[in-house]
C-alpha cells in the first residue's frame, strides 16, 4: 500500500492495468461515464437505508463496502481524466477558483442555498 497518494502515479497504474488487459477499446468516455454512474449507484446502496446517525458511524462491513465503491469511483474518474487528456489537479484547481467566486465566504458561510438562488443583498 502506498503511504503517499500521488494522482499521477495512480493514473499511470490505472492506464497500464487497462492496457495489460486490452480494455482500452472499451474505455470510450461514454462507457467510462456510464460505469462511473453505476458505481455511484452502488455507493448509494451502501447508505440507502441508514439513518443520519448511522451514516456518520458506519459498521465495519458498511465502511469496507463504501471504501470499495469509493475506490471504484476514483478509478473511473482518474481513467476518464486520462482518456480525455485533462489534468485532474489543474481542473480541480480551476474549479475551486470558480467556486470561490460563486460562493464567497461572506455570503456562503453556513448557507446551503445555491449561488444562483440567493437573494442579493
Amino acid at each position: 500500500m502506498k503511504s503517499i497518494f500521488q494522482l499521477e502515479t495512480l493514473q499511470k497504474e490505472i492506464r497500464q492495468f487497462a492496457k495489460d488487459r486490452d480494455w482500452e477499446k472499451f474505455h470510450a468516455p461514454k462507457n467510462l461515464i456510464l460505469a462511473l454512474s453505476g458505481e455511484v449507484g452502488e455507493l448509494a446502496e451502501v447508505f440507502q437505508w441508514l439513518d443520519e446517525n448511522e451514516t456518520h458511524s458506519l459498521t465495519k462491513s458498511n465502511r469496507n463496502e463504501a471504501a470499495d465503491e469509493l475506490a471504484d469511483i476514483m478509478i473511473y474518474l482518474i481513467r476518464l481524466f486520462d482518456v480525455l487528456d485533462i489534468n485532474p489537479a489543474e481542473a480541480v484547481a480551476a474549479k475551486m477558483e470558480k467556486n470561490s467566486q460563486k460562493y464567497p465566504v461572506n455570503l456562503a458561510k453556513g448557507n446551503a442555498t445555491k449561488y444562483n438562488k440567493r437573494k442579493q443583498r
